[in-house]
């Protein structure tokens, strides 16, 4: 087939003109990542074989969004994600969200340009569920293969790969309701994020289940996801009376000790605390934290395994996959003080 009737129909096909596609197909620069994606896909789609460069770099490379490191679950994402990828012939591009720094979707167009095969979304924007599908949406109609973990999206029709975060809350609140705790809290992060409302709507059923609790609102405190926003949340909970609490991860569950020990209450005895994912170290923390554990590495063979399935051309299943997350009891935790601690009764009044 003559060279000018294979432009001409990837031109057709991707919506641009002949020169763009030529561009593309060269490697010269003056082209969006999303126009050059287009002609990438209309080349696939059409049946044309890529050219070398372009068929390395697409076969070798996949995008890995996650949060700030600042949070040890994310690094151990990374991880088992890379890991997994390595051993399948494929190299992680490793795209870090820290606060101020490069954006979700500046890092897409960055991966675009650098023609991965696929992305790995780790909690990122569609566990807003005020933030735009769009930027799904449009990686799906290039027919970029993506997975997306945590933060479920009915809205958005892509493999999901999730921790069973309403569980997880009924199991730590549960663990605590068997010691004797009735005044639990929930420090958790805003409520716009999706874990955040699965884990709040699973303390509210465990609280109702477990202490006859139906009406919990003045026992969760939502703030940020970090040391200083558990510290308070935390403050504030022990000003309700709160002799347990639960927090939505492990940096949190650092700041509501913090957050007793500044009011002269002992973890456990005086206060119990709960975290969230089993982050390295948590085992060596002083006292060693009772958490939930995610199943990292599970959730992450999953995520790889769905995503090669897509590159290689097979739709992998569309419905959430949950995974049950394990309560690990060490230190922190301890039957309920027979009185309220003085600091926080005198706090409340």
């Amino acid at each position: 087939m003559a060279m000018t009737t294979r432009l001409a129909d990837i031109a057709a096909h991707a919506g641009v003109s002949e020169a763009t596609v030529s561009r593309v197909l060269n490697g010269k620069q003056g082209v969006s990542a999303a126009t050059r994606q287009a002609v990438l896909t209309a080349l696939d789609v059409l049946g044309y074989e890529r050219p070398a460069r372009l068929r390395q770099q697409r076969a070798g490379l996949i995008g890995l969004i996650i949060p700030e490191l600042s949070n040890p679950i994310f690094p151990a994402f990374a991880e088992s994600i890379e890991s997994a990828l390595a051993r399948h012939g494929y190299m992680s591009v490793l795209c870090s969200q820290a606060p101020g720094g490069v954006a979700e979707d500046d890092y897409i167009e960055m991966l675009l340009e650098r023609g991965v095969a696929g992305i790995i979304f780790v909690n990122g924007l569609h566990a807003n569920v005020h933030s735009d599908r769009a930027r799904y949406v449009r990686l799906l109609e290039q027919a970029l293969p993506i997975v997306l973990v945590n933060g479920y999206r009915d809205d958005i029709d892509a493999p999901f790969v999730s921790n069973d975060d309403a569980a997880s809350l009924e199991a730590a609140v549960g663990h605590l309701a068997a010691m004797g705790h009735r005044r639990i809290g929930l420090a958790i992060g805003q409520e716009q994020y999706v874990p955040t409302r699965r884990k709040t709507e699973g303390f509210r059923r465990g609280m109702a289940a477990h202490t006859g609790l139906a009406d919990v609102d003045d026992l969760v405190v939502n703030t940020l996801y970090t040391v200083e926003g558990g510290q308070a949340a935390a403050q504030r909970l022990l000003d309700q009376g709160c002799t347990a609490i639960c927090c939505g991860n492990d940096v949190m569950a650092l700041g509501a000790i913090r957050a007793a020990r500044a009011r002269g209450l002992r973890v456990p005895q005086d206060v119990s605390v709960v975290g969230f994912d089993d982050s390295p170290l948590t085992a060596y923390l002083d006292p060693p934290l009772t958490t939930i554990r995610q199943s990292v590495r599970e959730m992450s063979l999953a995520a790889v395994d769905m995503l090669l399935q897509e590159i290689g051309g097979t739709r992998a299943h569309r419905t959430e996959l949950l995974y049950r997350p394990e309560l690990v009891v060490r230190d922190s935790t301890a039957p309920a003080p027979v009185t309220v601690p003085a600091q926080a009764a005198s706090a409340k009044r």
